[in-house]
């Protein structure tokens, strides 16, 4: 058989073959044409049968219809059928009552830019997968640092799959660089020396000072370098969960007096509960007195680079060794739109990997660039697109227009639930969040109504509220939480889910 007949009789054969076609190539627009349409239909049905910010009814029941679409979805049904029910059993972002998370609803231009990057996949493992979208991050980078306070000619940094992510990269640096200073066996950018876990000069015990409220991941991190969890000092925050520099300040010393070794501070800015923001030019102070490396945790509030008012709020910032931004959080990304960015480029030494079959040195050589060496994962999206046809199409004045508005609907927010008799207050938003809580008749039921009452909302479809604890020990911590990031969500809207929370509050009661 010829191999014109061969590629014949392969074409014949797939043809009856329901969802065979390719994305790509010339003729993959024309493949995802009427299948596209057909999840637009589906997702609108979805929604529309859900009615609402959650699809009411219990863990058990969800499970139960999963499964029945599953059983059902077959052949060239699947595609709308389990559409169709993603959409009626996912969370909505965009519904007003949807509030609990950061969880943003997306942009559509972001959503459609999405697409394109997965109807062409390229990965930006190597340069001859990803031309475009090699250099096109690499541009988009620069842009975001000269955005941070870096200077871009400095600068490196990559997408990530997010905060984790991108702490963990933070800690890894942070751990190569100080680790490695202390024991003489500081990394070259051939990455050939590898610096040992455990131990800095002389035997000192490496140590990571971070708040109290910090992020989960920086535990996790420490762990997966193996410093250890208990490598982690948390330090003292006050009443808006904001660490106090006097209380880093004594944990650094003490970091010293025992020996120990501080390897890197983490600040957070935009922490998940209140938004919180610690104070990062007096964090970068400490760190350089302590020879530790500041890595800020900006996956929340970075998004304030974004807005003219809220900038300042990030002022010294542009002091850190590594920043961790969010773009599927305070910048209405499709998730995944991590970015990880470290003020100077040789501090990426460790990273640094030859793949001969992804990154030779003669491909590099004669300027053909690699983005291996920056990031942790291989195989790797261009996840970069979206967030630069955003910037294109709105510029940072527009995104900053949304960041005010989620700001300003915050604020109202809060002082809605400081005028409800029935809701308490715990402190005005920084960002876009608040915590808050029901008081119930019977003060000493306060952490068991407010749980429940979430629940509650859940069950019912009416409404997804956050739920939280404040730092300390005994009852009295719960706490909701309203985290709002719809720059389309009005004050009556925020005032009626506060309502619909109320309501549910004294339905426990009774109950």
């Amino acid at each position: 058989m010829t191999t014109q007949a061969l590629g014949a009789a392969v074409e014949a054969a797939l043809r009856p073959v329901i969802g065979t076609a390719l994305s790509g190539g010339t003729g993959g627009a024309a493949a995802l044409e009427p299948l596209v349409r057909e999840v637009l239909g589906a997702l609108a049905e979805g929604a529309a049968r859900r009615g609402g910010p959650v699809a009411a009814g219990t863990p058990a029941e969800n499970v139960a219809a999963v499964a029945e679409a599953l059983n059902a979805a077959r052949g060239g049904a699947a595609l709308g059928r389990l559409t169709e029910l993603l959409a009626h059993g996912s969370a909505d972002p965009a519904d007003p009552a949807c509030a609990a998370h950061l969880h943003c609803p997306p942009l559509a231009v972001a959503v459609a830019a999405d697409l394109a990057v997965s109807a062409l996949n390229p990965s930006q493992d190597s340069w001859d997968q990803a031309p475009a979208a090699t250099a096109l991050e690499t541009q988009l980078l620069e842009e975001l640092a000269d955005m941070l306070g870096y200077d871009p000619a400095e600068a490196a940094g990559v997408l990530t799959s997010g905060g984790t992510e991108s702490n963990l990269m933070g800690l890894m640096l942070a751990r190569d660089r100080v680790l490695g200073a202390a024991t003489g066996r500081q990394i070259e950018m051939t990455g050939v020396p590898r610096v040992g876990v455990g131990a800095g000069a002389a035997g000192a015990r490496p140590r990571i000072l971070a708040s109290a409220a910090a992020h989960f991941s920086v535990q996790r991190a420490a762990a997966l370098l193996g410093l250890g969890e208990d490598s982690v000092i948390p330090v003292a925050v006050d009443a808006q969960l904001r660490m106090k520099p006097r209380a880093l300040a004594d944990a650094l010393a003490r970091c010293v007096e025992r020996g120990q070794l501080p390897v890197a501070i983490v600040a957070t800015a935009g922490t998940t509960d209140t938004g919180a923001i610690d104070p990062l030019r007096e964090c970068a102070e400490l760190a350089a007195e302590y020879g530790a490396w500041l890595h800020v945790d900006a996956a929340y509030g970075g998004g304030a680079l974004l807005s003219d008012r809220l900038a300042p709020l990030l002022d010294g910032i542009e002091l850190a060794d590594s920043v961790s931004l969010d773009w599927h959080k305070l910048g209405w990304q499709p998730a995944a739109a991590g970015i990880f960015l470290v003020r100077k480029s040789e501090t990426y030494a460790s990273l640094a990997r030859r793949a001969v079959y992804l990154n030779p040195a003669d491909d590099e050589e004669a300027g053909y660039p690699s983005l291996l060496g920056l990031s942790l994962r291989t195989t790797r999206r261009a996840d970069a697109f979206k967030i630069a046809v955003t910037l294109r199409t709105l510029g940072r004045e527009g995104l900053g227009r949304l960041v005010d508005a989620c700001h300003e609907l915050a604020v109202a927010g809060a002082r809605a639930v400081a005028a409800h008799p029935r809701l308490e207050l715990h402190g005005e938003p920084a960002l876009t969040a608040f915590l808050f809580r029901y008081v119930p008749g019977d003060a000493t039921r306060a952490d068991r109504v407010n749980a429940a009452l979430r629940r509650r909302l859940l069950r019912e479809g009416g409404a997804v509220v956050g739920r939280t604890e404040l730092p300390g020990e005994g009852p009295g911590r719960v706490r909701l939480k309203l985290t709002l990031l719809n720059p389309h969500t009005t004050v009556v809207e925020v005032e009626r889910l506060l309502r619909v929370v109320v309501a549910a509050g004294e339905a426990e009661e009774k109950g």
